[in-house]
C-alpha cells in the first residue's frame, strides 16, 4: 500500500496537479464506506480565492488589502503572495473537514479547487454524499456529470480586413498580448496554425502564470508562445475508468482535433493555407491571429469530460491568468444537485471566473431547433448559438440530354469534356461481398463487377445507414477508386436523409443530390435509357452523364440563418425545465462548415482522418468565434468587465439582412431544404455577430458580481445564495429582470411590471439617443426617459425606466424590440420576450 501511495502522488505531481495527501479505503477494510462510489464535487463554506474577503483568523493583516485590490490587480506578484498563503489555509481547513468527517485521511481528492471554488473531487458513495452535505464546514455536495463537445472564409464574410484588423496594425496585431484559454480537447502543437514563427516573435508574457505540461507525445518546445500554455485534466476520466492512455494521451495533445479547431477559429495564425486532397481550399485565419492559447484538455475522444475534470480546468486557467475562456462544452440537459441551474457547481465556478474578471464564452448547445435545449444558462456567461453564413459548395451533373441537375460536393470534376456511361450500383452487383451490406450505398468494391463499374459514373444512394448506421463517404471514396470507376452520383432514398448531408471535401469527381425531386430525376433519366430484359438483367446501357467542378466555392453575400441545429431558448432555471427570466442564447456566429485546424489522428470526425484541416459545424465552432472578438475587444478597452465585453457583442448584433429583412431562423421540414421563418431571441439572442460595430458601441450595460448576487437571492433562498457565493444578500433584493442585461425576459408577466436598465457611454463623445420600440399584440413596452443625452465622465450614465404591461394573456412567447438610435450613428438594440399566461 505504501508503494501504491508513493507511485501515485509521483505521477500527480508529474502531472501537475494540486492533489492527494491520501489514497482511497480498501475495499476490505472495516472502516471503509460500503457499496458503489461515485465522483462528486464537495464544497465548503469558506470562501475560494477570488470571493475571499479577508475575515479569516491568521490571515487579517494582508486581507483588506486582498480584498481590495484582488479583482483589478491579481496577476500582480504581491497578491501572489497573499494567494498563496490563503490556498494554504483552504488546504488546510479542506483536509481537516474531511479527517473528520472519515475519522480517517483515506479519501482519494481528484482535485482541490481554490481559486473558482474551494472543494475538492472525491468518490462518495451515496449514503456518505447525503451525510456529508450535512456535515459541519460542508455547503454543498453535488454528484459529478457529463459534458460534451457541444475557418477559411469567417474573417472576410464578418469583415476583419478591412475593419478591425485594420484598426489594430492588421493581423499582426489583432489580439495582441490577450490569452484565451481553451478547455476543449487539447491541441495538435505542430500545426502550422499555431506556429512562433514569422517576422513577429512571441515573447514571454508577465500576467501569465500558467505552464505546460511536458510528455513524449507532446515534448518539451510545443509551449512555444503563441502557444503559451498547456495542460491536462483527467483524474475523474481515470477515476471512471473511460481513460485509455494510448488512445486519449496523458497530455495536452489532440487526439481528437476538436480542440485544435475550435483554438485555431479564435486565435489560429494568420494566412495558413488549407490544402485537402491535394486542392487549395483559401488560407485560414483565426479571428484574433495574434493572440496567445493557453490550453485546458479536459474533454477525450469517445468518452467526453467530467465535470470534475471541467473544473479543474477552468480552475486552473483563471489562476493562471487568462482573458478570456472559451467553452465549446456543455451537458446534455440541466445538471441536477440544485434547486436553480444558476447554482450548479460549474456555473457558480464560472460566476467566479467574471468576478476575477475574465469573460466566459460558452456553446449554448446543439439540441436545436426544439425549445428549451440550451445548455449554458446563467446570465454571467455569453452563450453562442450557430448560424450558417453565405459560403455554399454548388456542383452539377450535365446528362447526355444536355440537362443540368444542381447538386452539392465538394470534389473534383470528371476528367476530360467527353460524357461518361452511367450504371446504378444494383445493376452492377456480382453477387460477393458482404450480404449484410446493402449494395445502393456503395461500401464494398467486392459486390459489384469490376468490369462493368470501370470508366463510368456509379449512381450509389445516400440512405439513412450513411446518417445513423456504419456507411461513410470514406469508404465510398474507396470504392469508386477501388472498381476504377469515373465519379460518383448520389441520390437520395428520402428527403429525411438528404436533409443530414454535410458535404466534406472529397479526392473523386462526385456529386450529392440532398432531395428527392433532383434524385428522381437523375434515376428517371437512367432508367429512360437503360435496356433491360423481363427478369431485370441490363442490356444495355445508354445513360450518360459528366460531373461538374464542386471545389469551387460560391459566396452568396447573404446574412446567417440560424442553422437548424442551433439549440433554443427559453433559458430553464431548473431541471424540472421552467422556464426563467434570462435570454438564452446571447449572440449567434457562423458555426456551420468551418474550416479549422485538425490533428491528423483526429477522430472526431472520420472524414478528415489524416488531415491537417477539418470543415465541420456546431455551436462549438461558433463559440471561438465570439472568443476572439472578445479578445480583440479586451485589447482595446483593457479596463472593461466580462459585462461590457458581452453587452458590446449582443447590443450591436445585425437583426435584419442588407434589404432591411429580419433574419431567418432554420425549422425541420419534410424535405432536405429547412422551413425558414423570422428568427426570434430565442433562436439568435441580440443576432448575428457584427465584429466592427462592437468595436465601437456607444453604450453598454454593466453588471457586476454583487449584480449577480442580486439576481441569485431573488430566485433561491439567501442561504442556498451564501452558501453558493460566499456573499450576503442584500436587503433589498428586487426580482430577476432587475439584473442590467441588454435584454428584457419575462417567463410569466402579471399586470404591468417596471424594468429598470442602466446604460453607460463608452464613446468619446456625448450623444442624444432616441427610443424606439416595437411591440407585439401580448404586450406593450414604454420607456421613460424616451430622449435622452448621455455625456462622458462623470456623466457618463443613464437610467432608464421601462414599464412591459400585458394586453393580452397568452401561453406562447411574443418578442419586442427596444432600439436605442444615437445621433452620433450608434444603434443600441434590446430585444424583449413575454408570456403573459395572465393579465391580474
Amino acid at each position: 500500500m505504501r508503494t501504491q501511495s508513493v507511485w501515485l502522488v509521483l505521477v500527480l505531481l508529474t502531472l501537475g496537479l494540486t492533489l492527494l495527501s491520501c489514497i482511497e479505503a480498501d475495499e476490505n477494510d472495516p472502516n471503509a464506506a460500503v457499496g458503489r462510489k461515485d465522483m462528486y464535487i464537495v464544497v465548503f463554506e469558506q470562501m475560494p480565492i477570488v470571493t475571499y474577503n479577508g475575515k479569516i483568523v491568521g490571515l487579517r493583516g494582508t486581507a483588506k488589502y486582498f480584498s481590495e485590490h484582488w479583482r483589478k490587480s491579481h496577476k500582480r506578484a504581491h497578491v501572489s503572495e497573499l494567494v498563496r498563503k490563503y490556498k494554504a489555509y483552504l488546504i488546510k481547513e479542506q483536509d481537516a473537514i474531511l479527517e473528520k468527517f472519515f475519522g480517517h485521511d483515506l479519501c482519494e481528492k481528484l482535485y482541490r479547487y481554490t481559486h473558482l471554488v474551494n472543494g475538492v473531487a472525491i468518490a462518495l458513495t451515496a449514503e456518505e454524499a447525503v451525510r456529508l452535505a450535512n456535515f459541519p464546514g460542508v455547503e454543498r455536495v453535488q454528484k459529478s456529470y457529463k459534458v460534451y463537445k457541444s475557418t477559411v472564409h469567417t474573417p472576410e464574410y464578418l469583415g476583419l480586413p478591412k475593419g478591425v484588423w485594420a484598426q489594430m496594425g492588421g493581423p499582426a496585431g489583432a489580439g495582441e498580448n490577450m490569452i484565451i484559454g481553451i478547455v476543449d480537447t487539447g491541441i495538435d502543437p505542430t500545426h502550422p496554425s499555431f506556429a512562433a514563427g514569422g517576422l513577429k516573435p512571441y515573447g514571454p508574457l508577465k500576467k501569465f502564470r500558467g505552464s505546460c505540461d511536458v510528455a513524449t507525445e507532446f515534448p518539451r518546445g510545443s509551449c512555444n508562445g503563441k502557444i503559451i500554455g498547456a495542460r491536462y485534466f483527467a483524474a475523474a476520466a481515470k477515476k471512471d475508468g473511460a481513460f485509455n492512455a494510448s488512445l486519449h494521451f496523458a497530455s495536452p495533445l489532440d487526439g481528437d482535433g476538436h480542440g485544435s479547431h475550435t483554438a485555431s477559429t479564435a486565435a489560429g495564425n494568420y494566412g495558413v493555407p488549407v490544402v485537402m486532397n491535394g486542392f487549395h481550399f483559401g488560407n485560414a485565419s483565426g479571428i484574433a491571429p495574434r493572440a496567445r492559447i493557453a490550453v485546458y484538455k479536459a474533454l477525450y475522444r469517445f468518452i467526453g469530460g467530467s465535470i470534475p475534470d471541467v473544473i479543474a480546468a477552468c480552475d486552473q486557467a483563471v489562476a493562471d491568468g487568462v482573458d478570456i475562456l472559451s467553452l465549446s462544452l456543455g451537458p446534455n440537459s440541466p445538471p441536477g444537485g440544485s434547486t436553480s441551474t444558476f447554482l450548479n457547481v460549474l456555473d457558480i465556478a464560472l460566476l467566479n471566473a467574471v468576478k476575477a474578471n475574465v469573460l466566459v464564452v460558452q456553446a449554448a448547445g446543439n439540441g436545436g431547433p426544439y425549445a428549451k435545449t440550451v445548455t449554458s444558462f446563467s446570465p454571467w456567461v455569453l452563450s453562442v448559438a450557430a448560424g450558417q453564413d453565405d459560403r455554399t459548395f454548388p456542383n452539377t451533373l450535365t446528362l447526355g440530354d444536355k440537362r443540368i441537375i444542381r447538386g452539392t460536393g465538394i470534389a473534383p470534376p470528371t476528367a476530360g469534356v467527353p460524357l461518361y456511361p452511367m450504371i446504378l450500383a444494383q445493376d452492377a452487383v456480382a453477387g460477393k461481398g458482404d450480404p449484410a451490406l446493402s449494395p445502393s450505398d456503395c461500401q464494398s468494391p467486392q459486390l459489384y463487377n469490376k468490369a462493368l463499374v470501370r470508366g463510368k459514373i456509379l449512381i450509389c444512394t445516400y440512405s439513412f445507414d450513411y446518417v445513423f448506421g456504419g456507411s461513410t463517404m470514406q469508404q465510398l471514396e474507396k470504392t469508386i477508386k477501388t472498381l476504377g470507376a469515373a465519379g460518383v452520383a448520389m441520390v437520395v432514398d428520402s428527403d429525411t436523409s438528404g436533409g443530414k448531408f454535410e458535404p466534406i471535401p472529397l479526392s473523386i469527381p462526385a456529386i450529392v443530390f440532398p432531395n428527392s425531386v433532383d434524385s428522381q430525376t437523375v434515376l428517371d433519366y437512367y432508367n429512360t435509357y437503360t435496356k433491360k430484359d423481363r427478369t431485370g438483367k441490363v442490356l444495355t446501357w445508354g445513360a450518360t452523364a459528366t460531373i461538374g467542378n464542386g471545389q469551387i466555392v460560391t459566396y452568396t453575400k447573404a446574412v446567417q440563418q440560424v442553422a437548424l441545429f442551433s439549440s433554443r431558448g427559453p433559458d430553464v432555471k431548473d431541471f424540472n425545465f421552467d422556464e426563467a427570466d434570462v435570454l438564452k442564447p446571447n449572440v449567434m456566429a457562423p458555426g456551420y462548415l468551418i474550416w479549422g485546424a485538425w490533428t491528423p489522428i483526429g477522430t472526431d470526425n472520420p472524414a478528415f482522418a489524416g488531415q491537417k484541416f477539418a470543415m465541420i459545424s456546431g455551436t462549438s465552432m461558433a463559440t471561438p468565434h465570439v472568443a476572439g472578438l472578445a479578445a480583440m475587444l479586451k485589447a482595446k478597452y483593457p479596463t472593461w468587465s466580462p459585462a461590457a465585453l458581452a453587452s458590446a457583442m449582443v447590443t450591436t448584433a445585425d437583426v435584419t439582412d442588407r434589404q432591411g429583412r429580419p433574419l431567418q431562423a432554420q425549422q425541420p421540414s419534410p424535405n432536405s431544404t429547412p422551413f425558414l421563418q423570422a428568427a426570434t431571441p430565442f433562436d439568435m439572442g441580440g443576432g448575428a455577430l457584427n465584429i466592427n460595430a462592437a468595436m465601437n458601441p456607444g453604450l453598454i450595460f454593466e453588471a457586476g458580481h454583487l449584480d449577480y448576487v442580486k439576481f441569485l437571492c431573488s430566485l433561491a433562498t439567501t442561504k442556498e445564495v451564501l452558501g453558493a457565493t460566499k456573499t450576503a444578500c442584500p436587503v433589498r433584493i428586487g426580482v430577476a429582470t432587475d439584473l442590467n442585461i441588454p435584454s428584457i425576459t419575462f417567463a410569466n408577466l402579471v399586470g404591468t411590471k417596471l424594468v429598470p436598465r442602466t446604460v453607460t457611454n463608452v464613446a468619446p463623445l456625448g450623444e442624444t439617443y432616441t427610443i424606439t420600440i416595437r411591440n407585439p399584440g401580448d404586450f406593450v413596452v414604454t420607456a421613460n426617459p424616451a430622449v435622452f443625452t448621455i455625456g462622458v465622465g462623470l456623466r457618463n450614465k443613464q437610467t432608464i425606466a421601462f414599464t412591459v404591461r400585458a394586453t393580452k394573456v397568452s401561453q406562447a412567447f411574443s418578442f419586442g424590440m427596444i432600439t436605442m438610435k444615437g445621433s452620433l450613428g450608434h444603434t443600441v438594440r434590446i430585444p424583449v420576450s413575454v408570456v403573459n399566461k395572465r393579465l391580474k
